[in-house]
């Protein structure tokens, strides 16, 4: 929906971003700026800034930066209004009501109903767990050695053996057996009443990153059939898109997933001080919940069974990883069932030695496809060793990474780096090579590694954009030599038009900025750019020489980039060529001269 820059400008001001973060992060306050530990990358030294004057954020070990709108789109997953509706939530603020039909409004009407339905339904079976009808389910969670805070922390609950108790509790709240059902939490019987889905079960609520209640899974107390029981797809639940654990796991910051393979492996590793554990619902891995999950890591470890239903899920979910730019390791915990059993009887120590033993994803590959040859015999090791070449060929765009593994698997398989290097050229002259990714007009995709020098001619542009955010009084002596047309980066560009605008009406603040910039690469920019922190320039000719000189390099790079507008055949070429260096030799002269 759209909304108001006027209004959002006002949610913008009445939540101050110090007071916001706060509810998150632990700051302290350090000289103008109050820092903290980032919620976004793992770190052991504060680097995370937060400044009230200019209600901007930014870490100076991962680049994370923003507003506090960015803030809560980064830290809760959030869509834009979404992050709107939450902070005008917080002011006070009553937002305008969007105009939609009225199929949508009644489709929106019934999600929030089914959503209630469920926050309901999980109150009740929470209840029903520690009363006496829950004394089976509550000894359930104690055999497995759950404590009573991770009981309400994962808000675990037992649905009763009754046939509908469930569906009266709701309908006293006032739902219609219908929406119960599109709730996914009752069925019609064979005499067209209505009954529970879930009965003698013990139950797991399941939250979206947003914490809201949108289906359960439960377990069977007993011999029942089936052993777990998942509420169908709804309105609210998309089994593919969500994870179970996700809600508490991406606020983890340990720059990894551990995907497990059932609610109690989660909530056992959670227990046990591993909180980025997660768990597909009762499907398997799915590409939808890696593109979720690369929104916040893409190192993933794969903890599944490994009997063949485990191996064959963990293959299946290194490819939908791979192809999503993922790398999904292989955690082995022979002797041990799972996680949950791991855990109880070798301990937290013993599970992250594990944890950094986990093995290379190509290499598990490679150990599975093995399997299906009997290696002594010549000819199977022949079509083994061309499966091996096939796999390198699919598995790799970087000709370096796949080089590397060429060179490992020779040496683990005794076979010649030159033989196999031979069948993965053949294979490739078939076609069969994974080719880089294409843009849209062909050419290659390549990645270039930044050598970590800036361009002098952005820096001098950046360097002045973050002095006048520093210290606006020098606006004015700017302002003589400068427009916003001269920084010929665009960001910067679009950063002064605003900066020069606001400074030119006597106030400047930097939130305003960011508001023009939604997406995180810009934010992180700007954010670098506002809060950076210059040299401290000692005297005042030091300060005059320095301001001279980037005024200087950023008109001489405007100068240029107009000159590569035109061609030497232009009748304009010289003209254009002899004014121009005669304004900057005019503008050096103009400089040095005893302004400031």
């Amino acid at each position: 929906m759209y909304y108001d820059e006027n209004l959002i400008e006002d949610i913008r001001a009445r939540n101050d971003i110090v007071d916001v973060i706060s509810q998150y992060v632990h700051l302290e306050k350090r000289g103008a700026n109050y820092f903290g530990l980032c919620p976004f990358h793992n770190e052991k030294t504060p680097s995370f800034s937060v400044s009230a004057n200019k209600q901007i954020f930014y870490c100076f070990g991962c680049g994370a930066g923003g507003d506090a709108f960015t803030f809560l789109m980064k830290y809760d997953n959030l869509s834009y209004p979404e992050a709107i509706q939450m902070l005008a939530q917080r002011a006070g603020i009553a937002l305008p009501e969007e105009e939609v039909s009225e199929t949508a409004k009644k489709a929106r009407d019934h999600r929030r109903i089914l959503l209630d339905i469920n926050k309901e339904a999980a109150v009740y079976y929470y209840k029903m767990l520690h009363s006496p009808a829950g004394k089976a389910g509550l000894a359930y969670f104690q055999k497995r050695a759950l404590k009573e805070e991770t009981i309400r922390r994962f808000g675990l609950g037992y649905a009763p053996i009754g046939w509908d108790l469930l569906t009266k509790y709701l309908r006293k709240k006032g739902y219609t057996d219908q929406e119960i059902i599109d709730a996914g939490l009752a069925v019609h019987d064979e005499k067209g009443g209505t009954h529970d889905k879930f009965r003698n079960r013990v139950m797991f609520p399941i939250q979206d990153v947003n914490r809201k209640v949108i289906g359960f899974g439960g377990r069977v107390l007993g011999d029942g059939e089936p052993k777990y029981l998942n509420s169908p797809e709804t309105m609210i639940f998309d089994k593919g898109r969500n994870l179970y654990g996700l809600v508490y796991a991406k606020n983890a910051r340990k720059g990894r997933f551990i995907l497990c393979e059932g609610y109690m492996d989660v909530i056992a590793m959670h227990q046990g001080g591993f909180s980025e554990a997660v768990a597909s619902l009762g499907t398997a891995f799915t590409a939808g919940q890696a593109v979720l999950l690369k929104r916040y890591t893409d190192q993933i470890l794969l903890s599944y069974d490994s009997d063949t239903a485990g191996t064959k899920a963990s293959l299946r979910a290194i490819s939908i990883l791979r192809e999503n730019g993922m790398i999904g390791k292989i955690l082995h915990l022979e002797p041990h069932k799972d996680p949950d059993e791991f855990l109880r009887e070798e301990g937290a120590e013993a599970f992250e030695k594990r944890l950094r033993e986990a093995e290379n994803p190509f290499f598990f590959e490679i150990k599975q496809l093995e399997k299906q040859y009997h290696l002594q015999d010549p000819d199977e090791k022949t079509r083994f060793y061309r499966e091996i070449a096939k796999k390198l060929c699919t598995s790799f765009e970087d000709p370096m990474e796949r080089e590397n593994y060429l060179q490992a698997l020779a040496a683990q398989y005794g076979i010649t780096q030159e033989l196999l290097r031979e069948q993965v050229l053949h294979l490739a002259s078939q076609g069969l090579m994974k080719e880089a990714a294409r843009d849209p007009e062909g050419k290659t995709a390549t990645k270039v590694k930044d050598d970590g020098r800036e361009d002098p001619k952005l820096k001098s542009q950046r360097i002045l954009l973050t002095w006048l955010a520093d210290e606006p009084s020098f606006f004015s002596e700017a302002s003589k030599y400068l427009s916003p047309s001269d920084f010929t980066d665009p960001l910067y560009e679009r950063v002064a038009e605003v900066m020069f605008q606001d400074l030119a009406g006597g106030t400047f603040l930097p939130a305003h900025v960011l508001s023009l910039y939604r997406d995180e690469e810009s934010q992180r920019r700007i954010s670098e750019l506002l809060t950076s922190t210059l040299a401290e320039v000692k005297t005042d000719e030091e300060k005059k020489r320095a301001f001279a000189d980037l005024v200087y390099d950023i008109k001489k790079a405007s100068y240029e980039k107009k000159m590569e507008a035109v061609t030497p055949e232009d009748p304009d070429y010289l003209r254009r060529m002899i004014e121009g260096k005669k304004e900057l030799e005019v503008l050096f002269r103009n400089l040095r001269e005893p302004r400031m």
